[in-house]
Order: structure tokens, then C-alpha cells, then sequence
């Protein structure tokens, strides 16, 4: 059987869907046997020594029936051609032929091939107003569209089913649950081996951290908020690290507001091998979004023993059980409190947080991941005969 993946979120995203892709597909080729792998991805404009791209080469050196198979155009001018002019230009017609196609992005290249789609949330109708409005006419768009071709539909948590049925009538043995996981990496970690990675960052001593692109519907106007009303320690600071997505300026005009400048820090995206020292430098962390498929970055901050604090809606009670202080994400009190609460216990809170995160592992998604493949191999060998 041969397998083709929409890889392209994997080589040009750092976080959510790109490492969702990296961790899930490596972990599946190294339960894999007997099965070729083609990881297709748009290549134009990517520089070559990308550190994503030179992670995909290894991949493929180490494992010789994975192929990767750059397509030359921008991820952006793929798009238009597949997505908003429906140019019929085949997967197969670029990377030889496949059996199965499996699309980890919302969205479906075509191809003659059986098709295997991934929906992490539908942000874009739950809280259409936190969505780049571009982007939510697109998905509006083509994520139905996607569902209409599927043969099977993987969603990262059950709330996303839920959604899936109640806004698209998606439901039954088409749509099947695919939980991520969370790499081994992310654990407690000696004091000795933070104190570089503390200096390199320039972060203070102590510090409440948030990790996330910086978007609407991550809540930071409130976080914000809450971090100044809360009652806490004078040195207590608020690390807010992740990228600045879209509609981010208000985040900026909550600082001022609340005269917190000199508390509140923003670091860049942070890299993947530095991540796990960052989550286990904070005292707590705090994730009220609005609305998660599934919440990776407080899975990754339990797995590291670090006291989480996070929404009470849509799939992070099922993510988080009850390790983790939850919070009504629309009350900035709920928040405040939730910070004083997660601190006031955070020895119990270290103590569960890391067996709540060992529920959820890639290998247990590869395995998910596999059975898929392998209803869908059975289907096209039904169908040819």
C-alpha cells in the first residue's frame, strides 16, 4: 500500500498543526511495515535550510520506505489551486500513485485516491469573530467541502465531535477519534539543566507562562487582566511566548491599561528543543482560550509537572482531567482566582499533572492512526476488485 501525506503543514509550521503532523507521522513510520509513505509538501519559498525540512531529510534516512516529494509553489499559490480555483490537478499527478491520502490540515487535495481528513476545531463557526476573516471565508468553504469527499474523518477530542455533528451534521462511523499525544521530551527537568535556557530567554525569576500564537481566541485580553487583579507576590511575572497571528493588538493595549508593562514579558516563538526548559522554569501555567480541539501546549505543560490552569469549555476538561485548576474563560475573577488557587497548590497539582499527560501518547495515535489506514487499504482493495 501506498500512502500519501499533505505534509506541508509539518515542514513550514513550528507549533499546533505542524508538530501535530511531525510527532503523529513519525511515530506512525516507525510502526509501520510494508507500507510506502510519500509526504508531499509545498516547497516554493522554502529556504533550504529550514529547520523542519532538514528534520523531514532525516526522517527519510532513516527510514527507507518514506519519501519526501517537494512540490514547487507556495504553500499560498498551492492553495488558490486546489482550494479556490478547484484546478483538478491531482495529487497523484505529482508524486506518483497512491492508494490513500491522508490530509492533517481541514483540508483535501484531490486526488482519485481513498481519502483519510483531519478537523482539530471549528474555531472558525464556534468563534467566528476571533478568526481572521480571510481565513474563516476559506474554511467556511472548503472544510465542508473536504467532509462531503472524506472516507474518514479523525478529530483530536470528543467535544470536536460533538461540534462536528451539531454545526456540519457530520457524525457516525465515518468520524473517528484520534487523540494527540505528547512527546517524551516534555517532563520535570533538573534545575541545573534550566539556568542556560532562563539567561538565553532573559526570563525573570519568577513567572506565570502562557505559550501560543497570539490570537483572539486565546483570551490574553483577559489573562492580562486577571494577572493584575490577582493577588500575588510582587515579583510574579507573566511570560507570554508564541508568535503574533492576527487581531493581537488589543493583548499590547491591555498591558498599558492595566500598567503591568514591566511584568509582563513577550518572547518569540520558542524552538521545540527548548520548549520542555521554558515550561518547567514557570511556577504555573495558564491557558484560558476560548476554545481548543484539543489544547497541546497544556498537555505539554502537565507532562512537565508544572501546574496548569485552564478553560472549563470545549475539549480541555477532557484533556486535563483533574489535574489542572479549571476557570470560566469569559470572567477575569475566574482567572485571578484560578492563578492564586493553582499556586496555592502546586505540590499536589506537580504530582498529578505528569500521570495525566502519560494517558496520551503518539505511539497510541500511530496505532489509531494505522487501524484507519488499514480499513481504508481494505475498502480499495474491496472496490478493485
Amino acid at each position: 500500500m501506498i500512502i500519501g501525506v499533505d505534509y506541508t503543514a509539518a515542514v513550514w509550521q513550528g507549533a499546533g498543526i505542524g508538530r501535530y503532523t511531525r510527532e503523529l507521522i513519525r511515530a506512525t513510520v516507525k510502526q509501520t511495515t510494508g507500507v510506502q509513505f510519500k509526504l508531499l509538501y509545498a516547497a516554493g519559498g522554502l529556504p533550504p535550510d529550514a529547520s523542519y525540512l532538514a528534520e523531514l531529510q532525516s526522517l527519510c534516512r532513516a527510514y527507507p520506505h518514506v519519501r519526501a516529494h517537494p512540490i514547487p509553489l507556495t504553500p499560498r499559490l498551492l492553495t488558490i489551486l486546489w482550494q479556490r480555483l478547484h484546478v483538478p490537478l491531482y495529487a497523484e499527478w505529482l508524486v506518483g500513485p497512491i492508494d490513500l491520502l491522508h490530509a492533517p490540515d481541514f483540508v483535501l487535495p484531490p486526488t482519485r485516491a481513498r481519502t483519510l481528513v483531519t478537523v482539530h476545531d471549528l474555531t472558525f463557526l464556534v468563534y467566528p469573530e476571533c478568526a481572521e476573516a480571510g481565513l474563516r471565508r476559506y474554511l467556511t468553504r472548503a472544510v465542508p467541502r473536504a467532509l462531503r469527499r472524506a472516507d474518514l474523518v479523525l478529530v483530536d477530542s470528543q467535544a470536536t465531535a460533538v461540534d462536528l455533528e451539531r454545526l456540519l451534521g457530520v457524525s457516525g462511523p465515518q468520524v473517528r477519534l484520534l487523540y494527540p499525544g505528547v512527546d517524551p521530551r516534555f517532563r520535570p527537568l533538573p534545575q541545573a539543566e534550566l539556568a542556560s535556557v532562563r539567561a538565553a530567554l532573559g526570563l525573570p525569576a519568577r513567572f506565570l507562562l502562557f505559550v501560543g500564537t497570539l490570537e483572539p481566541r486565546k483570551n490574553l485580553v483577559r489573562l492580562v487582566e486577571a494577572f493584575a487583579q490577582a493577588e500575588l507576590p510582587p515579583a510574579m511575572n507573566l511570560v507570554i511566548a508564541g508568535r503574533r497571528g492576527w487581531l493581537y493588538e488589543e493583548v499590547f493595549a491591555a498591558v498599558e491599561r492595566c500598567s503591568v508593562t514591566m511584568r509582563v514579558h513577550f518572547v518569540d516563538f520558542v524552538a521545540d528543543e527548548t520548549l520542555p526548559a521554558v515550561y518547567n522554569l514557570a511556577e504555573a501555567f495558564v491557558y484560558p482560550s476560548l476554545y481548543e480541539g484539543f489544547g497541546l501546549p497544556a498537555l505539554e505543560a502537565l507532562a512537565c509537572g508544572v501546574p496548569v490552569v485552564t478553560a472549563d469549555g470545549s475539549s480541555l476538561p477532557e484533556v486535563v482531567g483533574d489535574a489542572a485548576v479549571l476557570v470560566d474563560p469569559l470572567s477575569v475573577a475566574s482567572i485571578a482566582e484560578g492563578i492564586q488557587q493553582a499556586l496555592q497548590q502546586a505540590t499536589l497539582l506537580r504530582r498529578k499533572g505528569p500521570a495525566q499527560a502519560h494517558q496520551f501518547t503518539w505511539e497510541a495515535s500511530a496505532q489509531t492512526l494505522r487501524t484507519c489506514y488499514a480499513e481504508l487499504g481494505a475498502r480499495r482493495r474491496i472496490a478493485t476488485g
